[in-house]
């Protein structure tokens, strides 16, 4: 029998070094004393104004049994702290990509978007929509396992159901919607303020594909007098952007992706299949097969499998990284206070959190709070009245809808310093597919 000690949690995971810090806990590295195989846990303050590791084993228990989606083995109470562990994971895809000199080959990129796609599948045949698709939120498994060429998808603080779970009614086409996700990667719809659907996940899939073929997008470092000014150029630029002079250079199957997903309708079904064909000619159309071997593992990147584990650098993990967080002094603290608190609350604390209330597909919005940012990171912002402008926008594609056209009024943005953000308070429901472990 394993000896309890003062760095033990949940009855057997050992805790071990801190490999990330974010602004709703610190995650550690960690071993499941009972199998000997690593973890990772993440300690959230119990008192915190927006807890969600609770929140997110339940999403976690929805995706259970998904292809690619890491698997959460323990949530419970331990001292001041809620905690969570999950599968210990690799490097991201942003990671890789700074590896690899920031360009991946047609190969490479072809390969890595056929598992992007086989994810965001799985989490919209689970009835959410993910909405904030980018490299950073898709990790490698970890090097030297028989997952090391597998792509993981995490974070699902942003994802939102966009059907009735029983009978699969789809949510209803809305307008002058606060942006959410990343503006680099989002969809040309997002910008405009267009509820988000399946067809938008995969559009940002196409802007990562091409932000890895090219190294950058034509919408990358533009300049402007605040945020709110900046989101809207970058959302112009994409749409005077041509899909032939973005994808110029390449197969043509990238571009073809890029103008099929753009045509889907709110409501349509993607057909995965089809996209990931487009992915298969394109390696073939080069001369290569999928055989799994990715750039970096060339010997000419002198990549030796010793990478981050995709935790461990700022803006490129599983936590939102914000190293000014109010909520916790620093990660060495929180863990003393942890291990001098235990004795005074039972530990090892197995919630019960494995049902599931009945949610329909018209309940009022999952996700009480959207978030955008340029860059890498993302930036929380709370929701308010649009602001009121002249610019015009194409006219609202459901003629069926009953809104008045307000189209000529720009998305919602109001960002939040990134240091001081705190996320308001959600309901019940808004809580239940919210995940803030990731990003």
């Amino acid at each position: 029998m394993h000896h309890v000690g003062p760095n033990v949690v949940g009855v057997h995971y050992r805790v071990g070094k801190r490999i990330g810090e974010g602004s709703f806990g610190v995650i550690y590295e960690g071993t499941n004393l009972l199998t000997n195989t690593p973890v990772a846990i993440k300690f959230e303050p119990r008192k915190t104004d927006a807890p969600q590791l609770r929140d997110e084993y339940r999403s976690y228990k929805v995706l259970a049994n998904a292809d690619g989606i890491p698997s959460a083995y323990y949530f419970g109470l331990e001292g001041l702290y809620s905690i969570l562990c999950i599968d210990l994971l690799g490097p991201s895809l942003e990671d890789m990509f700074d590896i690899c000199r920031r360009k991946f080959s047609v190969k490479t990129t072809a390969m890595l978007a056929k598992q992007m796609l086989t994810r965001i599948q799985a989490v919209h045949e689970h009835n959410l929509v993910y909405r904030d698709i980018k490299p950073d939120n898709f990790l490698m498994g970890k090097q030297n396992s028989k997952y090391a060429s597998k792509v993981f998808l995490v974070d699902f603080g942003m994802a939102k159901l966009y059907r009735d779970p029983k009978n699969h009614q789809h949510i209803p086409y809305k307008e002058r919607k606060s942006l959410s996700g990343t503006a680099r990667y989002m969809s040309i719809n997002t910008h405009l303020g267009r509820e988000q659907s399946r067809r938008d996940d995969l559009e940002s899939i196409g802007h990562v594909i091409m932000y890895f073929l090219r190294g950058s997008l034509p919408w990358q470092g533009l300049k402007a007098a605040n945020n709110k000014q900046k989101y809207e150029k970058i959302g112009e630029k994409k749409q005077h952007t041509s899909v032939k002079d973005l994808c110029e250079g390449f197969p043509e199957e990238f571009g073809t992706y890029l103008s099929t997903v753009r045509k889907y309708s709110f409501e349509e079904t993607p057909d995965y299949n089809y996209l990931r064909s487009l992915m298969d000619n394109a390696i073939k159309r080069v001369g290569e097969t999928d055989d799994g071997i990715f750039d970096w593992m060339s010997p000419s990147m002198g990549y030796g499998g010793e990478a981050n584990t995709g935790y461990d650098r700022e803006g490129r993990n599983q936590l939102n990284i914000t190293h000014k967080d109010k909520n916790l002094h620093s990660s060495n603290l929180a863990l003393v206070s942890f291990r001098n608190n235990t004795s005074k609350t039972q530990t090892g604390n197995q919630l019960d959190l494995d049902s599931n209330p009945n949610i329909n597909a018209n309940s009022r919005e999952m996700i009480s709070n959207d978030a955008v940012n340029t860059s890498n990171t993302r930036i929380s912002n709370k929701q308010q009245s649009a602001p009121q402008g002249s610019r015009q926008t194409p006219k609202p594609e459901n003629k069926n809808s009953n809104q008045k056209d307000q189209y000529s009024h720009p998305a919602n943005i109001n960002v939040a310093n990134n240091n001081d953000r705190q996320e308001p308070k959600k309901s019940f429901l808004a809580k239940i597919f919210s995940c803030g472990c990731f990003s």
